[in-house]
């Protein structure tokens, strides 16, 4: 991909429901309101589709020299372990999110 390249949308990725709340990866994070695209989850209240919270599991370190948009870093995966949010992204960092008190840390 040349440095020029506009990169492709990120694959969908499957929603993990955990006690009860809906886990979704937020791809577009700009849409939001937020600095970055990728790097961010949302809790759903999956009868109501309504947004409880949304959270930054990791940064992205945008280098001004390059175009923004091929450098966004997308959550590849999501995956329920011992009642904990494992987030994978395409850098194949790992995630452990624990959703009652929303911490992050990287594995």
């Amino acid at each position: 991909m040349s440095k020029m390249a506009k990169r492709e949308g990120p694959d969908t990725v499957n929603p993990v429901t955990i006690n009860g709340i809906r886990f979704e990866a937020v791809h577009w994070g700009k849409d939001l309101g937020v600095e970055q695209n990728g790097g961010y989850i949302a809790a759903v209240d999956p009868l109501s589709g309504e947004r409880l919270w949304t959270l930054m599991v990791y940064a992205i370190d945008y280098d001004a020299d390059r175009e923004r948009d091929v450098q966004d870093l997308f959550i590849t995966s999501l995956t329920e372990t011992d009642g904990k949010l494992k987030v994978v992204n395409e850098d194949e960092r790992e995630f452990i999110v624990d959703p009652q008190t929303r911490k992050v840390t990287a594995l």
